[in-house]
């Protein structure tokens, strides 16, 4: 890319001001100490000139490098490019740079992440963090400010900006009651990653408020937030010979699996069984049937992280104390094709 090479001074020499005065005015961070005519005047005298400000000199100026890192566990999964979406655009309009780094290996959590705090990003926001994991832990010791997304844990007291999974479940279970389910299985996520351990929780106990009984045999984890875990489960499920008439999937991909499993078995969704998933991720309305789920406002949850982050790296004590430890954003049911009444109620 061909950067300007139209200068500061001659911005300012356009506009009628110092050159200190025009830095002020085109930088987001201190463009309020500037008369707002002046600033405005600036502003314009810049786009006349087709300046950009080169964002290294900027860093430069102010320590810092105007990027900030996300880690996401699996970019191949539709859901985590919306929470990159959302950071992206409240960093941007900010001057920052979004870096992402992907993978989840709990054995290696610094594989995703080490390398961006190495690029010495100005702030973290986390999307794959596992409940015991000793990277947000690292991340705070830089110190780097952090930011969890979609994610809990307990290894540090950072901002955690997330769906309400337990209402999200709620909405299924009293959806499937409602229906005429009482058999009800549930295939978890996995149990050291925060939405895993909630869900799970969450499916238990909204069973329990409906006076049903959730034993053992119909409760079945996985490894992965994954498809092909979702298989594998499912067949459990069955080949176990317990009875149930519908299954609560940990997430639309492990849901997408027990399709591929019933379809296998000859089981049709929903005349036999019904699944609904969690996530409302991209085309989940398009499959066969259209699957019911959870909707999770992904982007909506990256843009408050990214504004989270903003304030952190703006406030003189890095925001502690002044920002809420947690915010839970409104899941929303999404009623569709794969669920109906039980076979023969």
């Amino acid at each position: 890319m061909v950067l300007s090479s139209v200068t500061l001074r001659e911005v300012a020499n356009e506009a009628g001001v110092h050159v200190s005065t025009a830095s002020r005015a085109l930088n987001p961070e201190t463009r309020s100490i500037v008369n707002e005519k002046t600033a405005r005047r600036v502003a314009a005298a810049a786009e006349r000139l087709g300046y950009r400000p080169h964002p290294l000199a900027r860093g430069l100026r102010t320590n810092r490098t105007l990027t900030v890192g996300i880690t996401v566990p699996d970019l191949l999964n539709p859901v985590f490019p919306l929470l990159y979406a959302g950071a992206e655009t409240s960093l941007r309009d900010q001057g920052y740079s979004l870096l992402v780094g992907a993978g989840d290996d709990p054995a290696n959590p610094v594989a995703a992440s080490g390398i961006l705090i190495d690029r010495h990003v100005d702030g973290l926001i986390m999307a794959n963090a596992h409940i015991h994991s000793s990277l947000p832990q690292m991340a705070s010791n830089q110190p780097v400010p952090t930011v969890l997304v979609n994610r809990t844990t307990d290894s540090i007291d950072a901002p955690s900006i997330a769906c309400d999974d337990h209402a999200g479940i709620g909405l299924i279970v009293r959806h499937l009651v409602e229906l005429g389910h009482t058999d009800i299985a549930h295939i978890a996520g996995p149990q050291d990653i925060s939405n895993g351990v909630i869900r799970k929780q969450a499916f238990v106990a909204w069973m329990h408020s409906e006076g049903l009984d959730t034993p053992p045999e119909l409760i079945v984890e996985t490894n992965g937030f994954h498809t092909a875990e979702g298989r594998k489960a499912c067949k459990r499920l069955l080949d176990s010979g317990a009875r149930f008439t519908a299954i609560v999937g940990a997430n639309d991909l492990i849901a997408l699996g027990c399709y591929d499993t019933l379809a296998e078995r000859k089981i049709k969704v929903p005349a036999d069984i019904s699944v609904t998933g969690f996530d409302d991720m991209a085309f989940i309305d398009r499959v066969n049937p259209p699957m019911t789920t959870v909707l999770v406002p992904f982007y909506e949850m990256g843009a408050l992280a990214g504004q989270v982050m903003l304030s952190l790296l703006t406030s003189d004590d890095s925001g502690a104390g002044t920002l809420p430890t947690s915010t839970r954003l409104r899941p929303v049911l999404k009623t569709r094709g794969s669920t109906a009444p039980p076979a023969g109620s």
